[in-house]
Parts: structure tokens; sequence; C-alpha cells
């Protein structure tokens, strides 16, 4: 076949109401790196784990009152697989590029905001790596930025207590 990329998809439909199944469905199928086809249809490249999570998904909607099955697919052209990949690192991009502004944004604090802004945006990162099947560009900026964030600042570095300072000067007392 043309389109040398298998695909797993995920045809649903759930009811409007309630809203929760359907919001949670989004937002897992979005933590997965997902494309959304259209609605009720989101794709993942093959991978035995990607069937796995869509395979868990269709019985959840299924116990929410919704229809769903899971298909394997391959697109009869080179251009319709292409397009789907480029989908899904554009949207791993965005990803990245928002973790890199974050990352620089940080960069600009210091002690305990700072660190607990690189331990957000390391876990960050490595959810988006679970979801990256396409490595764009924009994930070397990202990682880039968050090891600069990890390496303390020059000035934070060399700011050790002295033992020649005001403190050291005082005189003892007895």
């Amino acid at each position: 076949m043309a389109g040398e990329r298998s695909w797993v998809m995920l045809v649903y439909r759930l009811p409007r109401e309630p809203s929760t199944p359907r919001i949670g469905l989004w937002r897992r199928l979005r933590q997965l790196g997902a494309v959304r086809l259209v609605d009720g249809v989101a794709m993942l490249p093959h991978t035995a784990r990607s069937e796995e999570q869509l395979e868990w998904l269709a019985a959840g909607i299924v116990e929410a009152g919704g229809e769903a099955s899971v298909w394997t697919s391959r697109p009869t052209t080179t251009q319709a697989s292409a397009l789907l990949m480029e989908r899904m690192r554009e949207e791993r991009a965005a990803e990245y590029e928002a973790l890199a502004r974050e990352a620089d944004e940080a960069a600009r604090t210091t002690g305990a905001s700072r660190a607990r802004a690189l331990s957000r945006l390391r876990r960050q990162l490595e959810q988006v790596r679970q979801r990256d099947f396409v490595a764009p560009t924009a994930r070397e900026r990202a990682v880039g930025a968050i090891e600069a964030l990890a390496s303390e600042p020059r000035e934070q570095r060399t700011a050790s207590p002295s033992r020649t300072g005001p403190i050291a000067a005082r005189p003892e007392q007895h």
C-alpha cells in the first residue's frame, strides 16, 4: 500500500449528556497525542501500546452508554499519511514551544520558585515525549531551555556565605 505507516483508529459516539465522559475522553485522547480526524474519529500511529490504550477507551465509552470500535488502517496514499504525521508534528511542536517559553520565563526566577518550575517542566516534558511520535525540531529547543533552567545561574553558584562579610566582622560577644 502507498501509505507506509499503519494507524489505529477509535471510532466512537457518546451521548451529549452527561458531559463528564465526553470531557474525560477528550482529555485522555489529548494525553495520548491522538489526532482527531473528525468528530468521533481519533487516530494514533499503530503500536501495541496505542492499540491497547484505544481499546481501553472504547470499553469506557461503551460503559458510559456510547458506541465505540477500534480499527487499524493504512492510508491509500503517501500524501494522506504525510498529512496525518504533519498534524501530529504541529500539535507536538506547539506543546514543546510552550514548554520552552515557560522555561525561559522561569529562568528569570530564583530559589524555590525556580525549583518548582523546573520540576513541573521536567514532568510536562516527559508527558509530551510519551505522546510524541514524530520528534519535531521544537523538542530540541524545549529540552535545551529546561536544561538551561536546571543549571544554576552563575550569580547563585558563587554567592555562598562568605566568612569575610559583615557577619564575620562583628566583634564576638562574651
